[in-house]
């Protein structure tokens, strides 16, 4: 083989590689972090790889992810949903006065539960699409009305959910093939906005509605639908969370999901999906979730005040925005979907 044939047989090993680092650096930058952040607290820690531990954290944590798969596909078209946990605390609430004071099957709850969440997401959706009101200011108002409704319904208290109801709880605490049942749901969703945003119309609607609104407009796609339906996806996808979050606690509150969106995006943001719109990674938000569980659990387990996980994760939200910020500057291809 002569030195031609090498270097032909070089660039087919290696440009498989590059064309992942050019086309998703921001993947490939917080991967890389979280591969250093296991590192870290493997080494200061003493149980920190653990299965128990491990277990414990993603099970935790899958609510977040959750909500963040549905947030990503809301973060790429250009919008965001700040009410995700204030819905989570009302349907949460809800689904435990259902069982414990109006004696409801537990099918029911579980199905009213996404109802509620897909009611509010599409009142979302349609003040946001078909009214021209901005994202921000529509989903803020929600937030407050949405977490004021949960505080009138529960009166500030915690609504317990009967221990005899072990369908519903196993919702929160059951495990299937040595895996929480929550987990699997979490890997589900991923699953589900890989496809959707990487292989279907839809997800193709989404990027381009982020990137030019006007020229997917101009092509027939009829975009105050699919923000509709994005927003009706969201508010779902915190409904479940709310019921998994209920069912591992055992009861509903009011106090639940608070700051709850602050993590989403911030996890959404951190695994480079553009806050502006027309790029999405659910493989990136994987990552980011992943990478804030493991920050907030290694740091309990090295005994650092709890105080000091609020300031990492905001330090996290300024890291990943500006990491955002001079990803999109060294021009990115925002038209490119990621799966």
């Amino acid at each position: 083989m002569n030195t031609l044939d090498l270097t032909r047989q070089r660039v087919v090993v290696q440009s498989p590689l590059r064309r992942l680092l050019h086309d998703y650096p921001g993947v490939a930058s917080i991967a890389l972090f979280f591969a250093l952040c296991c590192l870290l607290f493997a080494l200061v820690t003493d149980n920190f790889l653990s299965s128990g531990n491990l277990l414990n954290v993603i099970r935790q944590n899958a609510p977040l992810l959750i909500v963040a798969v549905a947030m990503t596909l809301v973060v790429t078209t250009g919008g965001i949903d700040l009410s995700v946990g204030s819905t989570l605390a009302l349907v949460g609430a809800l689904a435990a006065l259902g069982l414990n004071t109006w004696q409801l099957p537990w099918p029911v709850v579980l199905a009213g539960g996404l109802l509620v969440g897909a009611l509010i997401g599409a009142l979302n959706g349609y003040f946001i699409a078909y009214a021209g009101i901005p994202a921000f200011i529509v989903t803020l108002a929600t937030l407050t009305i949405i977490r004021g409704l949960a505080l009138l319904i529960t009166q500030g208290y915690s609504i317990p959910v009967p221990r005899e109801l072990s369908a519903f709880l196993a919702l929160g605490r059951g495990w299937v093939l040595g895996l929480p049942l929550a987990v699997w749901l979490a890997l589900f969703a991923v699953l589900g906005g890989m496809l959707l945003l990487g292989r279907m119309r839809f997800g193709r609607y989404l990027t381009g509605i982020g990137a030019n609104a006007e020229s997917v407009r101009r092509a027939g796609v009829n975009t105050r639908g699919v923000l509709l339906r994005v927003y009706v996806l969201s508010g779902m996808a915190a409904a479940l969370a709310g019921m998994i979050v209920t069912a591992r606690l055992g009861s509903g509150s009011s106090n639940q999901g608070e700051g709850f969106e602050l993590e989403v995006i911030a996890a959404v943001v951190l695994g480079s999906t553009s806050l502006f719109g027309g790029f999405g990674t659910i493989l990136g938000t994987l990552l980011g979730v992943l990478t804030m569980a493991v920050i907030k659990n290694g740091l309990i387990l090295a005994h650092v005040s709890p105080f000091y996980t609020q300031i990492a994760t905001g330090a996290i939200v300024l890291l990943a925005i500006w990491l955002n910020t001079r990803i999109l500057k060294t021009g990115r291809p925002l038209g490119r979907v990621g799966g």
